[in-house]
């Protein structure tokens, strides 16, 4: 069995993990949740963590076929297009997409030309789907929750899990967004667990655990099972919901929730510019 080759790049600015994974037989390799940096306070846009992103591709002399995100982030935004446009490969999503499109184009009044079935992105995955990143068998995981769009990628025996867990330490994913649920994601946690215990998780975000002194990002199956504080040790769904219920109505909004989904519905695309040339993003008030 060939075992992939997996490169993290880890942006403080929103706490997010960036994944370069490659099959060390072919050179295949896919990119899963890049980030485009943003300023909020001038609007600006840059690519510098993209950038590490490019030149490792290009150091290693991989071939991408696949970006792919694990979700419709809600804390940054997505470089996919960027990156495409670069270093080639599909951009790729979990197909209930269209369910978070539907929410939230509402949200942010999108208007009729904003496409609504996932066209954006070039392959919506399918639960069970399998695909081959060069030689390396593959699968993915619908794992709704958080929300009904997310999907672990699972590439021999790494799994690429965004948000629906965190390291062991710091528990789950908050379950009150549009089409969230915590019973749901109960469930869905369930369907990782079956994974073999010795696959590799690989974290979207890591927040630093109180008393962890560095960032973390690589678990397994078994730790998760053993001693994740929200569901590991055999908890059961009543008393996860319970908690997670209680927990997620104390957090506050994510800093860059409404850019991001904004962009990375559009899958990583800014909205058209307007009359003048600039392009805008939205700020609904009241709406959450």
């Amino acid at each position: 069995m060939t075992f992939p080759i997996v490169k993290s790049f880890f942006d403080a600015a929103t706490f997010t993990v960036s994944h370069i994974v490659s099959d060390p037989e072919t050179g295949r390799a896919a990119i899963i949740d890049s980030v485009l940096d943003f300023d909020q306070a001038s609007g600006r846009t840059s690519t510098k963590s993209a950038d590490l992103l490019i030149a490792y591709v290009e150091a290693e002399k991989l071939g991408v076929d696949w970006i792919m995100e694990t979700h419709i982030h809600a804390d940054h935004l997505s470089a996919a297009p960027y990156l495409q446009g670069r270093v080639g490969g599909r951009i790729g999503i979990g197909s209930a997409v269209s369910d978070v499109q539907n929410a939230f184009g509402d949200t942010f009044d999108a208007g009729p030309s904003f496409a609504r079935d996932g066209s954006q992105f070039d392959h919506l995955f399918a639960d069970g789907e399998a695909f081959k990143l060069g030689s390396i068998s593959s699968t993915t995981l619908s794992t709704p929750g958080h929300t009904p769009a997310c999907t672990v990628f699972v590439i021999g025996d790494a799994a690429f899990v965004g948000d629906t867990l965190f390291m062991p330490d710091f528990g789950t994913a908050r379950c009150d967004f549009p089409g969230g649920s915590a019973a749901t994601l109960y469930k869905s946690i369930q369907k990782i667990f079956a994974l073999p215990d010795q696959t590799r998780l690989f974290m979207c975000h890591d927040y630093k655990a109180p008393g962890r002194d560095t960032f973390a990002w690589e678990t397994t199956v078994a730790a998760q099972k053993a001693g994740n504080i929200h569901v590991g040790e055999g908890r059961d769904e009543a008393g996860f919901v319970q908690m997670r219920s209680e927990r997620d109505a104390t957090l506050s909004m994510p800093r860059l929730i409404l850019p991001s989904v904004q962009v990375n519905m559009r899958a990583g695309n800014l909205p058209e510019p307007r009359k003048n040339g600039l392009r805008y993003l939205q700020i609904p008030i009241d709406a959450f």
